[in-house]
């Protein structure tokens, strides 16, 4: 080796500490921090170098994901404002457009909806079943002193004193959304893109302007929603305007929000951008003084006559919100639906529906969150009983009702449950004999000359390969747009009307269908709690069990792309990881020759760096990926942002000094060009066709003399551990010598 070359490996999902990584005991930190460092071997300690003499460096990035018990819970609740977030990046691949500029804007409607949903739950559970429900019945608050004192305050004043919750949690909502951005500040550039798309754009990863006006308008809807759900409760019951103009104010209040939401995207610091960002911090300067005035107006009311039954208007608020809901649903399919005519070629996971599928989905997780939690709220202040026509509650025990709506969502919730499991199951066996026959042609290619007594085995590797193929599991997803746009339009509709499910089964077939209906409500509701710790539990697995292996994925996929839809989504991780990895790359290539080696969302990552660095930098630069889910995931679930052009940029720019490693057993990764086996004609022609090598897994299928067991199948691991790795190391270090003079 003529010149120093460093090989600089990223890991994936759940990635091997930095020891492991490097396959050498004892390391140390030469850059960055405990969260996301760079490491090398100790040099006093042995042989350090790697294949071809490289110098081993690795980057550790995984503790910005994967953190203790408490963080992995948060994020967990988190998870309908990640996928809502997620949704705006799966739009599909059109040039600038006004449908471009109505999709984005409806993803961002949709988002804010899930953030005045959460608003509205906790004005369900404060303001409705507490301080209107609870605090006017004395059996609620029976041997209960810390809501007894409520009773002989006037409702006016328990209403405002209770608003305090929401406006607390939305509070705690905009500390953490401020927190989160201030580990990765230092590490933002200067530069920030004034225009531009696309993952080559300078700054792109800097979305910090874009997120302050974001969390500034979410902040005004939700005070908004709070405010708007106090003063239709007491507006009516005032003979004075005051109310009514607050209410009129309110309003207009999400109006605003609505306009600043659906302007054209823009990360400008400039001009633009400053006014942009000056608008939303007024709108929220005006939230907070409206709902100043709001808890004023509530706190000098009046007394009022005794009051019984729901929190009046907070039902008609609350239908409302999912009437919206289903109709933004309905109007993003059809301008998805728009953008993909005339494009046959468009391969994505989830047909024509990515990204309203996704929302959905981002919504169907927050009804579930929201609902659980009236109806768990609802049940504790019921003392254990939850209400039903069929089972007339003790006599000392309250008469407390969640909203019609949320009856309506928990029985929904129930029946999506059911439908989800039986499709998944359907589907994965009608598709079962098409991916056996063909994991069963990959097996017969790779080993033609097995013996018998290894049939067992071979069979082993045949499941393997099928199993691999656990992207097609994605594709019932899709049912969860229309069933969740039916399912926010059938409740808003019958809760508008005031029709709950027992009163219409009641109506179509008696009472006998109305205990039927009344029981598959409750176990709704107990559903929901049970889904809500199920997600807890795989949070908590997802970055230490194998078997959940496939639950980080998906995280890590989703929090790869910054905060553009959502401002309380988890932070991006490549908001802080990419910077890094160019401004390491580019130190690296000032010394000698750059090696970047990613494995799994380690590949993704170095792609965006690739596209991030200077031509000088470049020509040093070589690329290896192993395990790579470019291709299988990525440019088909975000076209608009990795597909074959931008796949070939990153080609281009290293001078195609880019070799990917591949299996067939592989679940995550797989090829990005080309298919084609070692010694086979590739599928496209030019220096593409020369990336990508399949490496037979597993190596063999019968015991070699030296073994007691034959070679495991590797799937997505231990690339590094094949000497086929060692082999392509060495092949990109004789390409790094040729740039050199």
């Amino acid at each position: 080796m003529s010149v120093r070359v460093t090989e600089l490996r990223v890991h994936g999902v759940s990635g091997d500490d930095a020891d492991a990584m490097l396959d050498r005991p004892l390391v140390v930190r030469v850059a960055g921090d405990r969260n996301a460092g760079f490491y090398r071997p100790r040099p006093e300690y042995g042989d350090t170098p790697g294949p071809g003499g490289v110098t081993l460096e690795a980057y550790h990035w995984s503790n910005l994901t994967a953190g203790t018990a408490v963080r992995t819970l948060s994020l967990v609740l988190l998870l309908p404002f990640m996928l809502s977030n997620l949704a705006i990046w799966m739009l599909p691949n059109a040039p600038p457009s006004r449908s471009g500029v109505a999709a984005k804007a409806l993803c961002r409607l949709l988002a804010a909806t899930i953030t005045a949903m959460v608003a509205l739950a906790f004005v369900g559970v404060s303001l409705d079943l507490i301080a209107w429900q609870c605090a006017s019945y004395p059996p609620c608050m029976e041997g209960r002193p810390y809501l007894s004192w409520l009773g002989g305050v006037p409702p006016g004043q328990r209403l405002a004193l209770l608003a305090l919750t929401p406006i607390a949690v939305i509070g705690l909502a905009w500390w953490l959304s401020s927190r989160s951005w201030q580990a990765s500040e230092p590490f933002t550039p200067a530069a920030v893109r004034p225009e531009g798309n696309q993952l080559d754009a300078p700054g792109y990863w800097a979305g910090k302007p874009l997120l302050v006006r974001l969390r500034s308008i979410h902040i005004a809807v939700a005070l908004a929603t709070v405010d708007a759900s106090l003063l239709t409760a007491l507006a009516p019951l005032d003979v004075a305007v005051t109310g009514h103009a607050l209410l009129a104010a309110a309003l207009t209040l999400l109006v605003a929000c609505i306009v600043l939401l659906c302007m054209p995207e823009t990360t400008d610091r400039g001009s633009q951008g400053a006014r942009m960002e000056t608008t939303a911090r007024a709108v929220r300067a005006v939230a907070g003084g409206l709902t100043a005035l709001c808890l004023g107006y509530a706190a000098t009311r009046p007394a009022e006559p005794p009051v019984t039954g729901p929190l009046p208007g907070y039902e008609f608020v609350v239908a409302w919100i999912f009437l919206g809901q289903a109709a933004l649903l309905i109007a993003l399919g059809a301008v998805v639906l728009w953008q993909r005519q005339g494009r046959p070629d468009a391969r994505s996971l989830l047909g024509d529906l990515d990204a309203p599928a996704v929302i959905a989905v981002a919504i169907g997780l927050a009804l579930a969150f929201t609902a659980g939690l009236v109806y768990r709220v609802a049940d504790f202040l019921d003392r254990g009983s939850l209400p039903s026509p069929v089972r007339p509650l003790p006599a000392y025990a309250p008469q407390l009702q969640p909203p019609v709506s949320y009856r309506w969502l928990v029985l929904g919730f129930g029946a999506a449950v059911l439908l989800t499991i039986l499709v998944e199951l359907c589907w994965s066996r009608l598709t079962l004999p098409r991916r056996r026959q063909a994991a069963a042609e990959v097996v017969a290619h790779d080993f033609p000359d097995a013996p018998a007594q290894a049939k067992p085995r071979l069979r082993d590797v045949r499941d393997a390969v099928a199993k691999a193929r656990v992207t097609e599991g994605l594709r019932p997803m899709r049912a969860a747009y229309p069933l969740v746009a039916l399912l926010s339009l059938g409740s808003a509709g019958f809760a508008l009307a005031g029709i709950a499910p027992g009163q219409l089964a009641a109506r179509l077939a008696g009472e006998q269908a109305r205990a039927v209906v009344d029981l598959a409500t409750d176990l709704g509701a107990y559903l929901v709690g049970f889904f809500v710790v199920g997600l807890a539990v795989a949070g908590l697995l997802a970055y230490r069990s194998p078997a959940m292996r496939l639950v980080g994925v998906l995280w890590d996929l989703a929090t790869f792309w910054p905060r553009a839809a959502h401002p309380f989504a988890p932070p991006s991780y490549a908001e802080r990881v990419v910077p890094d990895l160019v401004r390491r790359t580019r130190y690296l290539a000032e010394q000698g020759g750059v090696l970047l080696s990613g494995h799994s969302h380690g590949s993704a990552l170095l792609a965006a760096t690739i596209l991030q660095l200077p031509p000088e930098t470049l020509r040093r630069v070589a690329l290896l990926t192993y395990g790579s889910p470019l291709h299988p995931i990525y440019a088909r679930l975000f076209p608009a942002y990795v597909n074959d052009d931008t796949l070939r940029e990153v080609g281009d720019r290293v001078s195609w000094r880019w070799l990917n490693l591949w299996r067939d057993t592989d679940p995550i990764g797989g090829w990005i060009f080309s298919p084609h086996r070692l010694g086979a004609q590739p599928a496209v022609n030019g220096p593409p066709g020369g990336v990508d090598r399949r490496l037979r897994d597993p190596r063999d299928v019968t015991l070699a003399p030296s073994d007691t067991v034959p070679p495991p199948i590797e799937g997505h691991s231990r690339y590094q551990a094949d000497d086929r790795f060692d082999a392509a190391v060495r092949e990109q270090v004789a390409r790094l010598d040729a740039v050199y003079p």
